[in-house]
């Protein structure tokens, strides 16, 4: 028997709970992984609230990042013993996911831990720390550089602006942090912002152009947010979207695009090629230390999963929510 977190819904009554399985409940695939460490990330905490139709089938364990150790195998790439993680692929949507202490899954959803880290490192970064770093490839390989001039993360405290604050001001450029938690401007210049702002210059509807600002951004609000990063984008910039915080609309014109010749790249960390996951793990590597993790991270229990979920939906929690399975 083991520990997880079930979802589950029958006719209109959603609930979600922790209880215990039997390993021959987990689905039949490839793979099955002693989980050590999972995560709290903002579509873990819709899909355990209910307020947005995450879950796509029923009972479902939830959490889109898991670390750990394989038990058992039929995939000759992954033998038992070896230190594995996952971060998207449906997990915790349409397949079960990380909230418990065992998973099952295909070999190819999985990578080896890198180098230099271990289970609970790799779950500090989670989807959220390796979506950052999609989002700082994108602007790297649309020719953004540290010359051309400030960089804006927006939702800078989530667990997403934290790591592109931190990566790109270990990359050498100049971040500006915008928050609705202004108390929290000295974490964000530990983590490397050199300007912190209040996300309400930016959250309300704007003009279709504003004046030329940043060189580009990583954005994970949407909506209006993100309309506003557009249109205060210098010609050439490019802006990274890889959330929607504020909401999923996209309220803008197509002015900056035609006029400044503004660059919006979209990130998905979900269903990414396993090439570029190992790429941008492998920078994540290079980039990680213990003394950034510990700023941007806190470690709950299995148990606090589900309250701590709703506070994070709450705007509660900042940085990264590693949950410790096994305690």
């Amino acid at each position: 028997m083991f520990k997880a977190i079930v979802i589950d819904k029958v006719d209109d009554n959603y609930t979600v709970k922790e209880t215990e399985l039997a390993e021959q409940d987990l689905p039949q695939e490839e793979v099955v992984v002693d989980v050590e460490f999972s995560t709290l990330n903002f579509k873990d905490g819709l899909a355990i609230s209910g307020k947005s139709p995450v879950v796509r089938k029923f009972p479902m364990v939830p959490g889109i990042d898991f670390a750990g150790t394989v038990s058992k195998s039929t995939n000759p790439e992954f033998p038992v013993g070896e230190k594995v993680f996952l971060n998207g692929w449906g997990v915790g949507e349409k397949h079960w996911g990380g909230l418990a202490q065992k998973a099952s899954v295909p070999g190819k959803w999985l990578l080896p831990i890198p180098d230099g880290m271990d289970a609970k490192s790799v779950m500090a970064v989670g989807t959220a720390g390796y979506t950052a770093m999609l989002a700082v490839m994108a602007l790297i390989r649309n020719g953004v550089t540290p010359d051309q001039g400030q960089i804006l993360v927006t939702g800078a405290n989530g667990g997403v602006g934290s790591f592109a604050i931190s990566f790109l001001h270990k990359l050498g450029y100049d971040v500006v942090a915008s928050t609705g938690r202004p108390e929290e401007a000295e974490r964000l210049s530990k983590l490397g912002a050199t300007e912190v702002i209040d996300r309400n210059t930016l959250s309300a509807p704007g003009r279709p152009l504003d004046k030329e600002r940043w060189a580009g951004a990583v954005d994970s609000v949407g909506s209006h947010t993100l309309a506003n990063v557009c249109a205060s984008t210098k010609y050439g910039g490019v802006v990274a979207a890889c959330g929607l915080a504020q909401g999923m609309d996209f309220p803008a014109t197509v002015a900056p695009f035609i006029l400044r010749g503004v660059t919006l790249a979209g990130i998905d960390s979900v269903m990414c090629p396993k090439a570029i996951r190992q790429q941008a793990w492998e920078k994540i590597a290079e980039l990680t230390d213990p003394v950034t993790l510990a700023i941007i991270t806190e470690t709950i229990g299995l148990s606090d999963a589900i309250a701590t979920a709703n506070q994070l939906l709450e705007g509660k929690v900042k940085g990264r929510v590693v949950v410790d399975v096994n305690n």
